[in-house]
């Protein structure tokens, strides 16, 4: 496909055609031209430059300031690069800016910079963790807000002037061709069909244009195909256009599903801190040890249900220590063994190095549970659940084994792909991996190991701290 016509080009061709008649008329519709495409590729560099703006940038400066304030493991030292890539574009916009509005919000845009920067060494330099919560929050996040609502407002303001713009080219042209009509009576049979042709290239495309700026204004965010025109700019905007608003649609999108996946992974959780038929099935228990004249195994029973409950909430923690952990999936695991003393035996050994390890509430105790309902009650005989540790290079390993009735190949391919797409088989097993993923990243989790009628291994991996790392 050859390169589409300029507007500029266009221009020259139409001037050259009338040049023999109107010479002064040459002059200044080839001054006007020039003027108008020299605004135009000005604004259109400035729509083009202020669209680099990180869109992500306050999202970035407040977390990475909020991680450097609680002196987090995740922090990546003061966001200094990030401000000063902001300058730099403020800097470059304001070289190129006239207008107004524009000139405004982009000088605004450096101020704040400028300060906003101040204010993260004014962190640096504070000790105290109270001021600092207190400048992240009155300074930091004011600050970054103010950044991204000017850049945003500059943006707006030159996409407007350049749209202005638009209508001022079109109306030039057709004036243009209107006063040639007038002067070149002769030569009109001749030029009015290139003279009708060229007014739709430009004019037809400009106003298709602006009606898909008005839809995106609207909230329409479909991506089209782009405005067909035989003007290069036109459609070079028109691209242009399009791709961002995909882009736009693209970083809603995964925000939506990681917004969709959390809440479904936090429900998971809270439907997991309390087993109705858990609970039902101690109680009778516990009625039935009562009944039985067994009063102190009863006793032990309500003490273990309640430790057991107590550390579920874990004064509404989200993440544990390893030693809390274990603690919980053993007071489960003694109240399992009074219920079923004929079937089951179990083992803990957890390294006592490993006990401050912080990891996601109810990891053990939903892999435990699987164990006993879908390994030890389905074979026949005593079974025995042992939970041990090791570590693995810079990893954690945490394996629960059972030596029950294991599963088939296929359900063990299917529990494994379920793993990777988050689909709901095997409920449990699929919460705890989502939840160690989305807290310490794709290569931890868990993996599955499993032979019908030889029992099945659950392996648990998480990364080890350094031993001088700040526990968050």
């Amino acid at each position: 496909m050859s390169r589409p016509d300029s507007i500029q080009s266009r221009m020259r061709r139409l001037v050259v055609i009338f040049c023999a008649f109107m010479a002064a008329l040459f002059i200044v519709m080839l001054a006007l031209a020039l003027a108008y495409n020299s605004q135009y590729t000005g604004l259109l560099y400035n729509v083009t430059t202020a669209s680099e703006f990180n869109q992500d940038f306050k999202e970035n400066i407040d977390l990475k300031m909020y991680y450097y304030v609680i002196e987090s493991q995740y922090s990546e030292g003061l966001p200094i690069e990030e401000v000063e890539a902001a300058q730099r574009l403020a800097k470059d916009l304001l070289s190129t800016t006239s207008q107004k509005d524009s000139l405004r919000a982009v000088t605004s845009v450096l101020d704040l910079c400028e300060n906003l920067e101040e204010k993260i060494y004014q962190i640096e330099a504070t000790r105290n963790y109270d001021d600092r919560q207190m400048q992240l929050e009155n300074n930091i996040y004011v600050l970054t807000s103010l950044i991204q609502e000017y850049m945003y407002n500059y943006l707006y303001c030159e996409s407007v002037q350049l749209n202005l713009l638009q209508q001022q080219i079109a109306r030039q042209i057709a004036a243009e061709i209107l006063l040639v009509l007038v002067l070149s009576a002769v030569s009109i049979l001749l030029l009015v069909r290139y003279s009708v042709r060229l007014s739709r290239s430009v004019t037809q495309p400009v106003v298709d244009l602006c009606r898909r700026a008005e839809d995106v204004i609207g909230g329409d965010l479909t991506v089209r195909e782009p405005v067909r025109s035989e003007t290069y700019e036109i459609r070079t905007l028109s691209k242009g256009m399009e791709q961002m608003i995909a882009r736009i649609n693209t970083q809603i999108q995964e925000i939506t599903q990681k917004q969709t996946s959390l809440r479904k992974t936090e429900l998971a959780l809270l439907q997991a801190q309390i087993n109705p038929h858990f609970l039902y099935n101690t109680m009778d228990t516990i009625i039935w040890l009562i009944e039985a004249d067994r009063p102190q195994a009863a006793v032990e029973m309500v003490s273990n249900l309640a430790n057991f409950f107590r550390r579920s909430l874990s004064q509404g923690e989200d993440v544990i220590t390893l030693g809390e952990e274990e603690r919980h999936v053993r007071s489960y695991l003694q109240i399992q063994q009074a219920r079923y003393q004929d079937i089951l035996d179990y083992s803990i050994n957890i390294e006592s190095a490993l006990q401050k390890i912080r990891i996601p509430k109810l990891t053990l105790q939903p892999l435990v549970e699987n164990a006993l309902y879908h390994g030890i009650k389905l074979k026949r005989g005593k079974g025995c659940i042992s939970i041990a540790s090791r570590v693995e290079g810079t990893d954690v390993l945490i394996q629960i084994t059972d030596d029950g009735a294991g599963m088939s190949e296929n359900r063990l391919s299917e529990l494994n792909q379920a793993m990777g797409t988050g689909k709901r088989v095997g409920f449990g097993l699929v919460t705890v991996h989502e939840r160690l993923r989305l807290l310490f990243g794709a290569p931890y989790g868990l993996t599955l190991e499993s032979r019908q009628g030889a029992g099945t291994t659950v392996t648990v991996r998480i990364p080890r701290p350094a031993e001088k790392e700040v526990e968050i």
